[in-house]
């Protein structure tokens, strides 16, 4: 009786072992067969690292979930991580990237210059780094992606002439002095706006700049003109997010809609601010250009690929690096529905929500 318990037991252990060594070798079919293929048909399955400087404003979000269903899309893997406007968290996110392995960091960096240690390391560990919307200044990146933000600000400025009395007072709030797009986009509206000033046709009454992009210190610049009796005519700025902290002072004053605010991103308050005509322009940019070429690209340069569509180039300060550059576009109320909404960049019930 007992080597009859013994022999079923044996046979028991047996089957198990064989039913184990099935199942691991299924597995292992299935999981080598979803991970090896890839747009570029090749066997190793390529890793980004994308680290982001902030996850603060609405746009950043729209970033991440789009680059990452990108690259996902073309076979490799995708590890984000968010610095939430800590330097020094930037750069230990980028040391635990890079220790997975990854082999090209797509980097956001949260300050233009504090930046250059996490691209020195990376191209020490031999990872690419493309810079991504904001340039990493004299760090010599393999890539710089972004809209033209020169453009940005001549938009913007361009907006405000056509659309405000000739003499208008103007106010400017910048973005953060540590985030090198706001030097681009004041380049393009100074460039605009420096001969209508000189013969009168404008007046900058302030120009101030936002420590990390805060709406609350642009709603105190605002309400401390207002309660000083300064007259503002239009206000240039430097995000959707500013122009928000702009918009809440004129409302105190009850001179919202009536002075003309510019902004961009086209974040969903933002263009729900332009329905009811308190905000009057944003710059919007599609970020599914913009994150579809960085995937692209990104895997493009962890294969050592030639990047032969870049024509442009940028100075970071110190080096020329390659610049993929994208066109801005001006929304207002009247090519809403023909831009953000027909892209599906917003739906229209979420624009017009408080409107019904």
């Amino acid at each position: 009786m007992a080597d009859k318990r013994l022999l079923r037991g044996a046979l028991v252990a047996i089957l198990f072992t064989v039913f184990v060594t099935l199942t691991v070798r299924v597995v292992q079919v299935i999981y080598t067969d979803s991970s090896n293929s890839n747009e570029f048909g090749d066997d190793k399955r390529i890793k980004v690292g994308f680290s982001l400087g902030t996850l603060k404003e609405e746009r950043w979000i729209k970033d991440r979930d789009i680059l990452m269903a990108k690259v996902k899309e073309m076979g490799a893997d995708i590890i984000v991580q968010n610095a939430n406007n800590d330097d020094q968290d930037q750069l230990k996110q980028v040391r635990y990237l890079l220790g997975q392995d990854i082999d090209v960091l797509i980097l956001v960096p949260n300050d233009h210059n504090k930046a250059v240690e996490a691209v020195e390391l990376a191209k020490k560990n031999g990872v690419k780094v493309i810079s991504y919307d904001r340039l990493v200044l004299n760090s010599n990146v393999d890539l710089y992606i972004s809209f033209d933000n020169t453009r940005v600000g001549e938009i913007m400025a361009q907006y405000v002439l056509e659309n405000s009395p000739v003499g208008s007072n103007i106010l400017i709030v910048n973005g953060a002095t540590s985030d090198h797009n706001t030097m681009m986009i004041k380049r393009g509206y100074d460039k605009v706006l420096k001969s209508k000033v000189a013969e009168g046709a404008a007046s900058i009454i302030k120009e101030e700049w936002a420590p990390n992009w805060m709406k609350e210190y642009a709603f105190n610049i605002t309400d401390e003109l207002l309660r000083e009796g300064a007259k503002i005519d239009a206000v240039i700025a430097g995000n959707d997010g500013l122009a928000d902290g702009v918009i809440e002072a004129l409302s105190l004053y009850r001179t919202a809609g009536n002075t003309l605010v510019v902004g961009q991103d086209a974040d969903l308050v933002a263009c729900q601010r332009i329905v009811e005509g308190t905000q009057h322009m944003t710059v919007y940019k599609p970020i599914e250009k913009l994150a579809g070429a960085a995937a692209s690209m990104a895997i493009q340069l962890a294969k050592d690929g030639p990047l032969t569509n870049i024509v442009n180039t940028i100075n970071d300060g110190t080096y020329n690096v390659p610049y993929y550059k994208l066109e801005p576009i001006p929304v207002n109320i009247h090519n809403l529905e023909e831009t953000i909404i027909k892209d599906g960049f917003h739906m229209v019930d979420e624009i017009y929500r408080n409107n019904n």
